[in-house]
């Protein structure tokens, strides 16, 4: 399906997060260990906040991600201490910008790996949901973009939790009176540049996967002159579909059916499940 990394911490560079580790977003583009699928070659986004504005800054390509010049080029000078990135094989909408993650909307940024079932028979349904003033603004074909303009209409602004909780219960619901088993399959990220919500959820109990990094004080510790520890802060977390190395005792599977939230270093992880309301 696709591959993501959301971080939150001290400043980094791009290149620092997204091509120096061993197994670097850019590497699992190319050869993913965890994927549904082992290439991720439909296309890029990265988004990512800074001083300048509340507004992230976003860069999102049809190039395979390990062949792109301009991301190399971009890496090596942009620095944020919250940053999106995702890589991705199409599940069957077309290969363009409109359809490369993150989306944005505000200071608002959204991913998701995974797939709504039966996406075409539930579309339209699904997009009669999102509120009117929001509707023009969908620019692309996929499901990821519509959940999102979907949760943006249940309140993610406000409280990206039941939002969340919100969207997918009524996918479920669409899904049953349509006929589809299984509607909902996914591991979500979103931030406003403050703070950062991660949720892994399917319908059928068996979620894409996902990881978050242990305390970097602990691994600091355990391994004080391993060089990707330096320059982190111990505020730092970064979530995951797969590892981005192989330091033992370094990443911490997400649970499934649970919502992770990341605020200025301090982290929750509670249960998470759909509620179905009125729309």
């Amino acid at each position: 399906m696709c591959r993501w990394l959301a971080y939150t911490g001290s400043p980094v560079s791009l290149e620092d997060l997204l091509y120096k580790p061993t197994n670097s977003l850019v590497m699992q583009s190319r050869h993913s260990h965890l994927g549904v699928e082992a290439v991720n070659g439909d296309g890029f986004g990265v988004g990512w906040y800074d001083e300048h504005s509340p507004i992230p800054g976003m860069f999102r390509s049809i190039e395979p991600a390990w062949s792109d010049r301009n991301l190399r080029e971009l890496s090596a000078h942009v620095r944020s201490g919250t940053v999106l990135a995702h890589v991705r094989a199409t599940t069957g909408t077309a290969v363009q910008q409109t359809n490369c993650h993150p989306f944005r909307h505000g200071q608002w940024l959204f991913m998701h790996n995974g797939s709504i079932g039966g996406f075409s028979t539930l579309k339209r349904d699904l997009q009669l949901a999102v509120d009117p003033s929001l509707f023009p603004l969908i620019e692309g074909s996929t499901d990821s973009e519509t959940v999102f303009f979907v949760a943006l209409s249940l309140g993610l602004m406000d409280d990206p939790r039941a939002a969340m909780a919100a969207t997918v219960g009524l996918i479920e619901d669409v899904g049953r009176k349509h006929g589809v088993l299984y509607p909902v399959q996914g591991t979500f990220a979103t931030t406003d540049g403050e703070r950062l919500w991660t949720f892994r959820y399917s319908s059928e109990g068996r979620s894409r996967s996902l990881f978050r990094n242990r305390d970097v004080a602990v691994l600091r510790a355990q391994y004080p002159d391993h060089p990707m520890l330096e320059g982190l802060s111990d505020e730092t977390r970064i979530v995951v579909s797969e590892p981005l190395g192989d330091l033992k005792g370094a990443w911490l599977e997400v649970p499934e059916s649970s919502c992770l939230v990341v605020d200025h270093g301090a982290e929750e992880i509670v249960p998470f499940g759909p509620v179905v309301t009125a729309v």
